[in-house]
């Protein structure tokens, strides 16, 4: 009976985070550094500031947080996070359109690699 309980339980969230992910709405905090907080902080950094300078003058927009400075490692984050965005361009537009086709109910094929081989 317990078994059964559990599995109505699990039915039921599941069919609640579909519903929520078909409106758009994801679970989840909002995030700390924005992207008008990070492009201030690659501005100032091209410009020679520190992190440890340009923190002081962030705020963080929403949350249980809101109006308080990110932390630095926030901010090492987001910008490890840009700096990975940037290294591969083409990973970054193929997981969007991945995710596109996803939200289309359309799922994608087997992505196959380049073959460094000539054919015979």
């Amino acid at each position: 009976m317990a078994e059964t309980e559990r599995e109505n339980i699990r039915e039921s969230t599941l069919e609640g985070l579909d519903t929520a992910a078909r409106k758009g709405k994801h679970g989840g905090r909002p995030p700390v550094i924005t992207d008008e907080m990070l492009h201030t902080v690659l501005r100032r950094r091209a410009g020679g500031e520190s992190v440890e300078q340009i923190r002081p003058d962030l705020f963080i927009p929403v949350g249980k947080r809101k109006g308080h400075n990110p932390s630095v490692a926030s901010i090492y984050r987001a910008l490890a996070e840009h700096a990975k965005c940037e290294a591969y361009p083409e990973a970054v537009a193929q997981a969007h359109a991945d995710f596109a086709a996803l939200q289309a109910d359309d799922v994608p094929g087997p992505r196959h690699a380049p073959s460094d081989r000539s054919p015979p």
